[in-house]
């Protein structure tokens, strides 16, 4: 079966910074929404493009800490979310839509690896729910302003997606909970989430694409031992990023003319990736199971029967 799922020839590559992407980019009266847009990767991101004029506007969970990271950058406001709350995730869109502002490019960055098993709303496992779920009903109660936008979405995704499909059976991990799987089922969903919001928005000019950062060193590892950080180092066996580098490819996924006319692709290194192996781990390449359309739609309807949210509907 074809597939959009190969490089295009960017001319950027691994260690292309935000810098060079944006190099000669003007985003002067354009309005971005970056989640964790205060901290590693997201701080990066909003640095980046409030520099290239964007107004940006910093969702997060400890406003003040976010209003600290963010202090001395031009263009950029802070408000209330926690991505984990559906409360909350109703709320913050409910006053960004009173401002009546169009949202030009939404980045869903904000994210957590491997944390301890939680568990939030009527019993969801913790990563999915503030990983994908609280993005999903983010990005759909923000619908009208997106829309009204016509630009683009970026969901943060990770290689790690190829640690596990969406575990049909068992999203709640119920019978057994495992980290990791965990991880790699929520960062799945990201990708998911892109190919079918593409489907569904592009009529509305609103294109959604999904980004593999890279290893960078951020505050995402929180929940890991040293032990567990030289492990996984191990297992990847790549070269690290700086956060510019890292923030790099979900930037060129929200501003790149090359993009235009194209969707719901996984990009890594400022390029569409090409279809990873079948046994891939923590490699280069998209698995197949983040970029079926068919389990795209079905994480979809899971999506808006457990929040209750479908601005498509």
């Amino acid at each position: 079966m074809a597939t959009p799922q190969h490089k295009i020839g960017s001319g950027l590559g691994f260690h292309s910074t935000v810098h060079d992407v944006l190099r000669g980019v003007d985003l002067t009266g354009r309005l971005a929404v970056v989640t964790g847009g205060h901290s590693g990767l997201g701080l990066a991101t909003t640095r980046a493009l409030a520099g290239a004029g964007a107004r940006v506007v910093v969702p997060a969970r400890r406003p003040p800490a976010a209003l600290e990271a963010t202090e001395g950058i031009d263009g950029v406001e802070v408000d209330e979310l926690d991505l984990a709350d559906q409360r909350s995730v109703r709320s913050f869109a409910e006053r960004f839509l009173a401002s009546g502002r169009p949202i030009d490019l939404m980045i869903g960055n904000a994210g957590i690896m491997a944390s301890p098993e939680f568990r939030v709303g009527p019993g969801w496992e913790g990563q999915f729910a503030t990983n994908h779920l609280g993005h999903y009903a983010l990005v759909n109660r923000l619908w009208p302003a997106i829309a009204e936008g016509g630009g683009r979405v970026v969901s943060v995704s990770s290689n790690g997606h190829q640690l596990s499909g969406i575990r049909w059976d068992d999203t709640r991990f119920e019978r057994g909970y495992d980290k990791w799987l965990a991880y790699g089922q929520a960062k799945t969903a990201n990708a998911l989430f892109a190919v079918h919001l593409d489907a569904l928005g592009a009529a509305s000019g609103v294109r959604a694409f999904s980004a593999h950062p890279g290893t960078i060193a951020t505050s995402l590892g929180r929940h890991m031992s040293a032990d567990e950080l030289t492990d996984l180092t191990a297992a990847i066996d790549a070269e690290w990023k700086t956060p510019e580098q890292g923030a790099a490819t979900q930037v060129w996924a929200a501003t790149s003319p090359l993009l235009d006319g194209l969707g719901g692709v996984y990009c890594e290194d400022c390029d569409v990736a090409e279809p990873a192996a079948p046994d891939a781990a923590l490699a280069g390449g998209v698995s197949a199971w983040a970029a079926d359309p068919e389990q795209a739609a079905r994480l979809w309807r899971l999506s808006a029967d457990l929040t209750g949210v479908d601005a498509f509907a």
